[in-house]
């Protein structure tokens, strides 16, 4: 999987290979112990160890350090990793207040919903980071809580027996190693961030409008598009979502409560590792062949086959996460489309963006450790405009009332569907009158050329 890829960018890549990397990453992946090239193997993890050592003393006794997720590791990792950063000038936060009045002002005439009415804000990554991080914990916390309970449930009763005494330790270590894993991830998202919650994920604080200027001004370096344009382009979708997340309450807890869904049926898998240590044979004695075994031992792929019994909330949070993008895409074209030329070719530098790790799915693998399947973004923005020729602006918004309203997963596919349960029975009684004052017009129409043509062979007979 690409995660480096989150600047705008139209760089070659082949997406059926991203696909299947993305398909046949274990969705643990952070946090295993090896991988199947070789790499996270021995070394990495005698380093990993090194550096959750070097960390034990302040960051073990902090009430941070005592769950299933070492967050003060965390943190600190990830303010190392994001470096020394400039603080926010006044003229950036100028500038992105005046780039969100305008997005706002456009977006009233493309959608129902008014605006957030909350703060606007500029950041800088450690903003995004200090400010983000409660959102993530309520998103990791279940993951890796369970996650633990599934190791355990997999070991053995013998080995669970062993296990006891050394439990709390064998927690803390669990905790700093999700820890460390984490603050990696988090310094490297909030290096690539440009908006408050511009991976498709509600993460900001809550009616809080963010964007981050100066990684904006890095991401839009190799577009030829005016800097003014790219941030009334980026703040009209980050406001766009705020809309959403503001005047839909249910919709931040759907999200939340998915993830907590999947977390709640961890199964974790081992056989495949006994199976491959049986047939290394370390127990034969002989050096060469251990030494052998060894070597194989490092190119194998010893991570756990994670699934959960619950993966239908998999496919909801994928649905959720492609409604919500392809609404944002949709009314954001409709609200600057035609006042700012370059939105096509922002829209598609944002989608090549998304397919080359600034998405949902991926800091979701990243971060809290569920592979998604990318969302359906461009279906649903088809999905959405088809409804709004449909049955209008405000009934196409007025789907977001509830979550039985929503289109479904097939739907993406099949929009047709979707739009025939929209069309109700005043619909249907509205397009009959129609098309009867249509076919009364037409036999006018015919009776009036008949007579016509009566007149004039009766003058022709006169």
């Amino acid at each position: 999987m690409n995660t480096g890829g989150f600047g705008f960018s139209f760089g070659p890549g082949d997406d059926d290979d991203d696909d299947k990397s993305r398909r046949d990453q274990n969705p643990f992946g952070p946090f295993s112990f090896g991988g199947a090239d070789g790499s996270g193997g021995l070394g990495d993890m005698l380093s990993q160890f090194g550096q959750m050592l070097s960390g034990m003393g302040s960051s073990m006794n902090s009430p941070e350090g005592q769950g299933p997720v070492n967050y003060a590791l965390a943190e600190r990792i990830a303010r190392q990793q994001i470096g020394q950063v400039s603080a926010v000038r006044a003229q950036e936060t100028s500038a992105v207040e005046e780039a969100v009045r305008l997005a706002d002002l456009w977006l009233d005439g493309s959608t129902e919903l008014p605006t957030s009415g909350g703060r606007v804000v500029a950041w800088n990554p450690e903003d995004w980071l200090a400010e983000t991080l409660p959102m993530w914990k309520r998103l990791v916390t279940p993951v890796a809580e369970h996650m633990n309970d599934a190791q355990l449930a997999s070991l053995p009763e013998e080995a669970r027996e062993m296990v006891g005494p050394m439990m709390q330790m064998m927690n803390q270590m669990s905790g700093m190693n999700f820890g460390m894993q984490l603050g990696n991830a988090l310094g490297d998202l909030a290096k690539q961030a440009l908006t408050g919650s511009d991976f498709g994920l509600p993460v900001a604080p809550t009616d809080v409008t963010a964007l981050l200027p100066t990684n904006i001004t890095a991401a839009g370096g190799e577009l030829d598009v005016p800097g003014q344009e790219l941030m009334v382009y980026i703040a009209a979708r980050e406001s766009a979502r705020q809309r959403l997340y503001h005047h839909v309450p249910w919709l931040v807890e759907q999200l939340v409560s998915s993830v907590e869904e999947y977390a709640a049926g961890l199964v974790i898998d081992t056989s495949h590792i006994e199976e491959a240590t049986r047939e290394l044979n370390l127990e034969s004695g002989d050096p060469a062949a251990i030494q052998d075994a060894m070597q194989r031992l490092q190119g194998m792929d010893l991570s756990p086959r994670i699934s959960s019994r619950n993966a239908q909330a998999v496919s909801r949070l994928e649905t959720l996460l492609a409604l919500v993008e392809g609404w944002v895409e949709y009314v954001v074209t409709q609200a600057m489309g035609e006042r700012i030329p370059s939105t096509g070719a922002m829209t598609e530098a944002w989608r090549r963006r998304r397919a080359t790790g600034g998405s949902a799915e991926q800091a979701f693998a990243k971060i809290v450790g569920i592979e998604l399947a990318a969302p359906k973004v461009a279906e649903a923005a088809e999905l959405w405009r088809r409804v709004d020729v449909a049955v209008g602006q405000q009934r196409r918004d007025s789907v977001w009332e509830h979550p039985d309203l929503l289109p479904s997963a097939e739907h993406l596919d099949n929009s047709a569907d979707f739009i025939d349960g929209l069309l109700g029975e005043d619909d249907m009684d509205d397009f009959n009158r129609e098309f009867a004052k249509l076919e009364e017009m037409l036999r006018e129409q015919d009776d009036s050329g008949t007579d016509d043509e009566d007149d004039s062979g009766t003058d022709a007979g006169k």
